[in-house]
C-alpha cells in the first residue's frame, strides 16, 4: 500500500515521466494520453496539471480546469489516472482525497465536476465513494458527475 502520496506541479524537469505513463489495455479507451493533457494545459490558461507522487516517485497524473464551462467557481476534473504499475496500491484514493481538499479550499469553488465514459463501472464506483453524483451526459457522450464542496465527506488522507 502507498505510504506517502502528494500532488506536485508538472514542470520542465518532470513532464516527460508523466507523458510516458500508460494504462492497461482495457482502460485505454477511457482517457486521452497524458501528453495530450499536458499540451492542452499550455494553451488553456485555466488548466492545471498535477503529478501524483507516491513515496517521492511519479505514480499518476491529473488535470483540472479552474473555470469549467467558463464559469467562475466551477472546477472540472478532466483527467485522473494512476500509472498501470502503480494501480491497486491505494494511490488513487489518497490522490483524489488530496485533490478534493485542494479544490475545496479554493475561495471561489461552488461546484466540482468530473467526466468519465458511461459504462466505466470502476470509475463510477470510485467517484461515488467520494460523494460525486451523476448529473448528465455532455456533448461528447461523457458522464458528468458533480459534488458540492459544502457536502464533501471527510476523507482520511
Amino acid at each position: 500500500m502507498a505510504t506517502s502520496v502528494t500532488l506536485q506541479d508538472i514542470t520542465i524537469d518532470n513532464f516527460e515521466r508523466f507523458m510516458d505513463m500508460e494504462l492497461p489495455e482495457h482502460q485505454r479507451d477511457y482517457l486521452d494520453s497524458n501528453a495530450v493533457s499536458i499540451a492542452q494545459s499550455k494553451f488553456y490558461d485555466d488548466f492545471v496539471t498535477r503529478g501524483i507522487y507516491c513515496d517521492g516517485e511519479p505514480a499518476g497524473f491529473l488535470l483540472y480546469d479552474v473555470r469549467a464551462e467558463d464559469v467562475d467557481g466551477l472546477y472540472g476534473i478532466y483527467r485522473f489516472m494512476v500509472d498501470f504499475p502503480q494501480q491497486g496500491k491505494g494511490i488513487g484514493r489518497k490522490a483524489m482525497a488530496l485533490l478534493l481538499d485542494e479544490l475545496h479550499n479554493k475561495p471561489d469553488v461552488h461546484r466540482i465536476i468530473i467526466y468519465y465514459k458511461p459504462g466505466n463501472a470502476v470509475a463510477q464506483a470510485f467517484y461515488r465513494s467520494f460523494g460525486f453524483s451523476e448529473c448528465g451526459i455532455d456533448d461528447n457522450g461523457e458522464m458528468i458527475a458533480e459534488i458540492i464542496p459544502s457536502r464533501l465527506p471527510d476523507q482520511q488522507v
